[in-house]
């Protein structure tokens, strides 16, 4: 029927619904379950999930598991028991880091290791897309079609989900006007919108790059405390700043700016890490501890504007030679890496050394 959604569509309405805390069914060979975000759950509604089914379960990733000294016997992820007494506050306090140095001494954690594990994985991936603490609460559910009609909720069927989670989603050019900047008087912005009804994706287009050559150009993701708020913590602002003006200085080149804020997990999360780093983790514990791995962004993004403008090879405006590789395999041609070397400040000099020792980058 035309106005029944597709599971693109579906996938969208999921997401919206884990983020104002509406639980989500999940359905597949194995069973069906009934997922809902840990953070945005409200008291009453995990009442009712723990008396809707049999099973209930804290689903979190192996990296948060870690911290938890929780088994993570479904490897990359922990599907943690409560204990008989827990009520909402365990629930929160094991899912979000921001008090493990206050109480440590969470377990000793039971965690499953019977069953299959697939529609639990897909929770996490909906919460991680929907930039939600990767940590699920799950419960087993029966006959998920009459369950999720009489609650109202949406039914994922995971067969039909599973390629559209692994795939990322087509890129249109929706609309590109001239923009005069401070940097050149020739620049455009092109907007970039995913099918999925994810996060928009700019290029910034300087002067009238020849598609024939290779073309100056940056992937950047998108900062918001570095970008326009002049944060000391990071060195993005001075390499948005620094790309433009060389880009400017040539006449020509290209800046991506992809909205993957805070190496892909969010600005909520970012902040959450930020907090974890005063209490004196580095950037990539920090992200350990919230259960994300050490970078969630995906580069094939900047592939795929860049083919979909015509450019086929460019000169890397980068420090980070995951780019340059990502580049590479999907398609883009680095005929050279232009190093961008701006921006450390006494704030940011040990987040940058953790880059340079734990991700490589070429600083």
């Amino acid at each position: 029927m035309p106005l029944t959604p597709d599971m693109t569509e579906l996938l969208a309405r999921a997401r919206g619904d884990l983020r104002t805390g509406l639980p989500v069914v999940l359905s597949g060979k194995g069973g069906a379950v009934l997922a809902a975000a840990a953070e945005t759950v409200s008291p009453a509604r995990l009442e009712q999930m723990g008396a809707a089914g049999d099973d209930l379960v804290l689903t979190v990733t192996a990296r948060r598991a870690e911290t938890l000294k929780a088994r993570a016997y479904d490897g990359d992820l922990a599907r943690i028991v409560p204990p008989r007494d827990a009520g909402f506050d365990w629930f929160v306090s094991t899912a979000d880091p921001a008090d493990d140095l206050n109480a440590p001494m969470k377990g000793p954690m039971q965690t499953r290791r019977e069953g299959p594990a697939d529609l639990h994985r897909m929770a996490i991936t909906l919460m991680k897309s929907a930039r939600l603490l990767p940590a699920a609460i799950v419960v087993n559910v029966a006959d998920p079609a009459a369950f999720a009609g009489a609650s109202g909720l949406t039914l994922i069927d995971a067969a039909q989900a599973k390629p559209l989670l692994d795939a990322r989603s087509v890129l249109r050019d929706i609309v590109n006007a001239r923009l005069p900047m401070e940097v050149s008087e020739t620049g455009r912005l092109h907007v970039f919108r995913p099918d999925d009804g994810g996060e928009e994706h700019y290029a910034i287009e300087i002067g009238r790059p020849d598609r024939s050559q290779p073309v100056l150009a940056r992937l950047h993701s998108a900062c918001f405390t570095g970008d326009l708020m002049g944060s000391l913590k990071c060195d993005c602002g001075p390499q948005l700043r620094g790309a433009l003006a060389q880009m400017g200085a040539e006449g020509a080149g290209v800046l991506l700016y992809l909205n993957q804020e805070g190496r892909g997990i969010g600005l909520a999360n970012k902040m959450r890490a930020y907090s974890l780093q005063d209490q004196g983790f580095d950037t990539v514990e920090a992200n350990h501890r919230l259960g994300f791995e050490d970078d969630e962004r995906d580069f094939r993004l900047g592939s795929d504007i860049l083919k979909t403008m015509g450019f086929s090879s460019v000169r890397l405006l980068t420090n980070n030679p995951a780019k340059i590789d990502i580049m590479e395999r999907n398609g883009i041609q680095v005929v050279e890496r232009v190093p961008l070397k701006v921006g450390e400040t006494a704030h940011n000099r040990q987040y940058l050394a953790t880059k340079a020792a734990k991700s490589g980058h070429m600083l």
